[in-house]
């Protein structure tokens, strides 16, 4: 089994990974393959009208999360990686206006949303809880073609039928790595037979397909961007969009660390506070629709980025490569636990978000504080069991309420946990792999109102303002 560090850490917008930006994914595959061969075109029919359809926790969400937009955006062309968020919201004004999409090499399409954008509450797809369908028909309204698609997590997007051969080929190796371990045990044990620790056996990896320089480029690009989003949301203040009037806090706090900083004043918890900060900054960021790195989703995205902001902060000895051995190694247990159950809220929960974040957090960090694989190994577990269980339940289908605090807790769980390994000698009693299927079996038997639907918990029994 094979996941590249750079499909876990994906660049993109917030504020949701598999609600923005994978709609916004689909609707481009759908735009490449209206231009493709793959379909079995009429004779002389041409594709006049576009429309799509939101399924499941898209249907029921997906304004909060502004999957809406994300489509519209995707059909104009438009990319997660690359869109400037501060144009998005003309860019969806004037589709809204014209009725129409021009995407750069189609010859433009009418696209009313109001008409031509269903949320469809009622009838959810088979294949996964976030489904979507497009269509596209001819100037008299004859279908001309139709795609399903699924956003698996953490901005993964595959059609039906792709969908389908990943379950079948689940245990069948996708691509010649030297270490293509499938699961923590095996992990574990080409590490002990190698000598090579967890971070050098999944550059290992990424270099079959790609130079050290080039990795290394775009390790340090993902902590850049990162590293970007902690600032801008350190330096912005003012109320979230959505609706909730969710007041940004991390700016204010970040100016009262600074004056504790100053004064020296004592502060017994002066590390959870930064990591809390440095999680909300990130967060608050992706609520606002701003640049973001999944990690391994946009809703667990403040986690991994605090951690590796904290081993800056107060770990003398930090250096760049230990920030890209921290990547490769929460890579490596990211890949793992979406291999062997799921990173999104919508099959498995929040544990399978902000606990699958805690985890890679915890292995990373642990690894660059001179962990052993096995303390590495433990980390996760650690970080991981202790979320096992959380439900996904936000406010009004924001990612506001109660996920920005929860970026907070899951950084300072997986310190915690990294500290906890590290104090023992790797030797535990649940093992990493019985940890993930337990939040595999846990989030197929969790209820689905509890699982970014916004129809049970919090998002039930909070008054909205």
């Amino acid at each position: 089994m094979f996941l590249s560090v750079f499909d876990v850490f994906k660049i993109g917008i917030g504020p949701s990974s598999s609600h923005t930006m994978g709609p916004m994914t689909a609707a481009n595959l759908f735009l490449k393959l209206i231009l493709s061969s793959d379909w079995p075109r009429p004779v002389g029919a041409q594709i006049a009208h576009i429309k799509a359809s939101l399924h499941g926790s898209l249907a029921h969400t997906g304004i909060g999360h502004a999957s809406d937009r994300a489509v519209i955006l995707g059909l104009m062309g438009q990319t997660a990686e690359t869109i400037d968020p501060d144009a998005m919201d003309e860019m969806v004004a004037s589709v809204e206006r014209s009725g129409r999409i021009n995407p750069d090499g189609h010859p433009g399409y009418r696209f009313r949303p109001k008409d031509d954008l269903l949320l469809d509450k009622k009838n959810p797809l088979p294949g996964h809880a976030n489904g979507m369908t497009f269509s596209a028909f001819d100037a008299s309204g004859r279908l001309l073609l139709k795609q399903i698609y699924y956003s698996i997590g953490g901005g993964f997007v595959v059609t039906d039928t792709e969908l389908e051969k990943m379950r079948a080929a689940k245990d069948k190796e996708s691509q010649k790595v030297p270490y293509p371990f499938a699961t923590a045990q095996q992990m574990l044990d080409m590490a002990r037979r190698s000598g090579l620790t967890i971070a050098q056996m999944k550059r290992a990896n990424e270099e079959a397909t790609m130079g050290r320089e080039a990795l290394d480029a775009k390790l340090d690009k993902i902590w850049d961007v990162m590293r970007s989003c902690i600032d801008r949301g350190l330096a912005v203040e003012g109320i979230m969009p959505g609706g909730l009037k969710v007041r940004r806090r991390a700016k204010q706090i970040h100016d009262k660390l600074n004056e504790e900083w100053r004064s020296n004043k004592a502060n017994p918890l002066l590390a959870n506070d930064w990591l809390s900060v440095y999680a909300m900054a990130v967060n608050e960021e992706n609520a606002a629709g701003g640049r973001i790195v999944t990690a391994p989703t946009n809703g667990a995205a403040g986690v991994i980025p605090a951690t590796i902001r904290y081993y800056e902060h107060f770990h003398e000895d930090w250096d760049q490569d230990g920030i890209r051995d921290y990547l490769l190694t929460a890579a490596a247990v990211g890949g793992i636990i979406k291999h062997n159950a799921s990173i999104s809220g919508a099959e498995v929960g929040c544990q399978g978000e902000v606990g699958s974040a805690a985890a890679m957090a915890a292995a990373g960090l642990a690894a660059v504080m001179g962990g052993t694989p096995e303390q590495i190994e433990n980390a996760a577990e650690i970080a991981l069991e202790h979320h096992l269980g959380m439900t996904c339940d936000p406010v009004a289908g924001l990612v506001q309420v109660p996920c920005i605090e929860r970026n907070a807790l899951g950084a300072v769980k997986a310190v915690t946990a990294a500290s906890l390994a590290l104090k023992g000698d790797g030797t535990h009693f649940v093992p990493l792999d019985a940890c993930i299927e337990t939040m595999r079996q846990t989030g197929h038997d969790m209820s689905e109102k509890y699982k970014e639907t916004s129809t049970g918990g919090l998002a039930v029994n909070v008054v909205e303002c």
